[in-house]
């Protein structure tokens, strides 16, 4: 691998190989999709891979917030007094056990926020603008969304850059799927016209059951390469690790969980370092062809 000096000493300019401060929002209107679960050990999975990672959670449950070792109901400020009274994001964030992962925490407060921003001006945007003072300090930031398409989902997809859909490996997890992509196309073609399909992930997945495989199957077939080629299993690893506080990765790290969680993190960085291929490279004063740009750049993770 090549360390960031080793990769300095091979004659390159300055390299922008990921979008500094990408938002992502994680989202499904359907509950127990393994949203929550996705949000908390993919941050953690991205910063085990050295990007300095904020998990914003704007969900009312708080569930990222306990996930992370936190208690919902000793925390001051939130997301809620952020968007609501104005406070600024940098003063919510809370350092948690892993290594470059930060939180924004939430409160069953965050319930309110809906009704007490129904009248103001711009109330889509509030979020966007609570982000603004940090996307430059993350490599990335996960947006943990409830599981609804009310106004604070609305307020996160229209901050995110993109969004990543969580999809159990279940028939009825497929019919809520149609009504979240409409939602995404009103909120691109209205509040945010840069807003991407980051991909969408299949989860809870057991080889077993016939059901999964043809879930699997059809989601593939009609979504095709906005499919993620990692799926999620079913873990019990997964499911236990957030009653201690830590995402899987810090409970168990050899579990499928984790590792299915670290290649879907590796999987997401390969593409955003396809994505913004559209710098000048020179070695020794000739331009790099892109394969052997991300070659190289993918050996630095």
């Amino acid at each position: 691998m090549f360390s960031y000096t080793e990769y300095q000493e091979f004659n390159l300019e300055t390299i922008n190989y990921y979008t500094m401060g990408k938002i992502i929002a994680i989202a499904n209107q359907k509950g127990g999709v393994g949203k929550t679960t996705t949000a908390i050990n993919l941050a953690a999975s991205l910063a085990a891979l050295e990007m300095k990672t904020l998990l914003v959670d704007a969900d009312p449950q708080a569930n990222s917030t306990s996930g992370l070792g936190y208690n919902p109901k000793t925390i001051e400020n939130s997301i809620y007094e952020c968007m609501v009274d104005g406070i600024d994001a940098k003063d919510l964030i809370l350092k948690t056990n892993i290594p470059n992962l930060d939180l924004v925490p939430s409160h069953i407060d965050l319930v309110g926020a809906e009704v007490e921003m129904i009248n103001l001006e711009g109330r889509e945007q509030k979020m966007k603008e609570s982000l603004a003072t940090l996307k430059d300090a993350y490599d990335f930031i996960l947006l943990d969304c409830s599981p609804s398409l009310g106004l604070i989902t609305v307020n996160s997809l229209v901050a995110a850059d993109s969004v990543l859909v969580p999809v159990q490996c279940e028939y009825f997890a497929l019919e809520g799927l149609g009504k979240l992509l409409h939602t995404i196309k009103l909120i691109q073609s209205k509040l945010n016209t840069e807003l991407e399909i980051e991909g969408i992930l299949l989860t809870m997945y057991d080889l077993r059951i016939r059901l999964s495989n043809q879930v699997v199957e059809e989601v593939r077939t009609h979504f095709q390469s906005l499919v993620f080629e990692t799926i999620i299993p079913r873990n019990i690893r997964l499911s236990e690790s957030p009653s201690f506080g830590l995402p899987a990765i810090a409970h168990d790290a050899e579990s499928k969980g984790a590792v299915s969680y670290l290649n879907l993190a590796q999987e997401i960085l390969e593409k955003n370092v396809v994505a913004v291929a559209r710098y000048e490279l020179k070695e020794d004063g000739k331009s790099l062809e892109s394969e052997k740009l991300i070659a190289i750049i993918s050996n630095i993770y």
